[in-house]
């Protein structure tokens, strides 16, 4: 066929065969074509077909001859660059789409039509191979997975596409294993059997010390500092003469004053975005520069990012923090409700000072605003995962009003995964979003999510100690909160089994009789479940840091492990 005879849907695998050669720019634009090309044929494919049994097609290729028809059809076409003879390009605009929609569509496959359109198709099939993951196209900032086949059902996760065009064309096993945990985590390995391999603190080889550079919160300073005051102007915002209690009490936390969270989430998704940067090298023009994007005057402002990426990479991960951290919050607002805690961070509870319908109503609001904000990153997989963590918060919650079953490792298993839902789950799918937005390889965004699932349990595990151990002048929340509201976390199912028949009474009730909240801490103390749950703490953050040493060394990658062990060690 010549060019100007070709269907639309030719011009559709000619595209995707030079898709690896354009820049990020020309690839928008590109993709724009292609949509255009698609709302074009949308009504087609059936109306060629009738077309040419009546001899239409025929016709109309001989008419576009006359200088009259291909004057017309130069001039109607939306794609003067590819001249369709004016006959055809009413009758694509008929059915076409109606056959390309459909999964099982002959359409898209190669081999269905004539050799030269076999041979367009084998072409883009090939140059689809053989493109970097780095030339992932985007339209209007988000993947489009299915550049080179039949779109997905919508019903289908969208992390399914990418895992499929990821997937390495030859059995490397270690490439392929990390798939299910980028895709599909089963969380099947809760590491119970498993010790500390290292003696805490000890370093991994190559790690420079905190005062070496090194240091998390010096790096994430500049950052941190101005995040309550991003969230509050930009992200809340500022104009709400409708509803002034709502959007007051939906910024009680990053006001002056309340603002004393620790922050870890937009901590990890910042330091991780910049030692993700350091892991592909330098773009040749950051060479010998300063390596830092304008849009930023502080010290540790973000690498500039390469061709490949998004241009607006530095902001959209940072935003990304500050969406993270705003899920967080507006968990805390439902969570305090349903324990009925009064003080949170030091000051009132949220309810405490506004009630629980206004409590419960700002946690939405923050929700629904980060949403609007997550959405206009523009990336749909970031969309899909950061989506999942709203719906493990309410898993996990309810997995925590249900209690577990009476068999100990069952228990201690329901209580690890409800763990992973309630808080691991934010900071490996905030870690991994920041990942995906940078456009990183399988690899990369497997050890960001690895090591922000393994971090949020050790962290959670160190919450539970520090219910035992803490007090509330220093966790900011009343001691043996847990037990309090009937949970019962690690050092409790430890101490369990020292002492089953009469642990598993109090926790049957969940210590609601006079007397079982001091008798649970009793066992506690009696047995070895405080120990216990340190060492798994422990456990997971070994874990974390051996993900994160996946990354190629920086000052970042090494704050991150620093940022580790302080989990571990914290007070508060």
């Amino acid at each position: 066929q010549q060019r100007g005879s070709t269907p639309a849907a030719s011009y559709l695998s000619l595209d995707v065969a030079h898709a690896s050669d354009t820049s990020f720019q020309q690839t928008q634009l590109r993709n724009k074509f292609l949509h255009n090309t698609i709302m074009l044929s949308r009504t087609g494919a059936a109306a060629i077909r009738s077309a040419s049994q009546k001899g239409l097609a025929s016709s109309a290729v001989a008419s576009a001859n006359s200088s009259g028809s291909s004057a017309r059809a130069l001039a109607s076409t939306p794609f003067p660059d590819f001249p369709i003879p004016e006959a055809i390009r009413d009758a694509v605009k008929s059915t076409v789409l109606d056959e390309a929609t459909k999964p099982d569509s002959k359409f898209w496959r190669s081999g269905d039509s004539s050799s030269a359109s076999s041979a367009a198709s084998a072409s883009a099939t090939a140059s689809a191979a053989s493109t970097s993951q780095h030339a992932q196209q985007y339209v209007n900032g988000g993947l489009h997975n299915n550049m080179n086949g039949s779109y997905a059902s919508i019903n289908d996760p969208i992390a399914r596409d990418r895992a499929v065009s990821a997937a390495p064309s030859n059995s490397d096993s270690n490439a392929l294993d990390i798939l299910p945990l980028i895709h599909h985590d089963p969380l099947d390995e809760w590491y119970l059997d498993r010790i500390p391999t290292r003696q805490l603190h000890v370093l991994p080889p190559n790690v420079r010390p905190m005062s070496d550079g090194a240091d998390p919160f010096l790096l994430s300073r500049s950052d941190l500092e101005t995040l309550s005051a991003s969230i509050r102007r930009d992200l809340i915002g500022s104009d709400h003469a409708d509803h002034p209690i709502l959007a007051k009490a939906a910024a009680h936390f990053f006001e002056a004053g309340h603002d004393g969270g620790k922050k870890v989430r937009p901590m990890m998704v910042m330091l991780l975005s910049r030692a993700m940067a350091g892991s592909v090298g330098l773009h040749e023009e950051q060479a010998g520069s300063s390596n830092c994007s304008s849009s930023s005057a502080t010290t540790y402002s973000m690498p500039v990012p390469f061709p490949w990426q998004r241009q607006d990479l530095p902001d959209a991960q940072r935003r990304l923090a500050e969406i993270s951290e705003m899920i967080h919050t507006a968990s805390l607002f439902h969570d305090d409700v349903i324990d009925g805690a009064d003080t949170r961070r030091g000051a009132p509870a949220v309810h405490r000072v506004f009630g629980n319908k206004m409590a419960i109503l700002a946690g939405d609001y923050l929700l629904a605003r980060a949403s609007i904000y997550l959405a206009r990153l523009r990336d749909v997989e970031v969309v899909e995962t950061m989506s999942t963590i709203i719906e493990h918060l309410v898993r996990g919650e309810v997995m925590q009003s249900n209690g577990a079953g009476d068999v100990y490792n069952e228990r201690m298993v329901y209580y690890l995964r409800k763990n992973f839902y309630k808080t691991g789950s934010l900071m490996a799918n905030s870690c991994k979003s920041a990942a995906l937005l940078g456009g990183y390889d399988d690899a990369i965004v497997s050890a960001a999510y690895r090591y922000g699932k393994h971090i949020g349990m050790a962290f959670q595990l160190v919450d539970d100690v520090l219910d035992f151990d803490g007090s509330s002048s220093t966790m900011g929340k009343a001691a043996l909160a847990d037990l309090n509201a009937g949970l019962a976390t690690a050092p409790v199912l430890f101490a369990a089994e020292h002492f089953p028949n009469e642990m598993d009474r109090l926790i049957e009730r969940k210590f609601s009789e006079a007397g079982d909240v001091n008798r649970a801490v009793e066992l506690v103390r009696q047995s070895d479940g405080i120990e216990r749950t340190k060492d798994l703490a422990h456990v997971y953050v070994e874990l974390g840091i051996d993900a994160v040493m996946e990354i190629e060394a920086s000052p970042y990658r090494d704050s991150l492990v620093h940022l580790a062990y302080k989990i571990v060690d914290r007070v508060r």
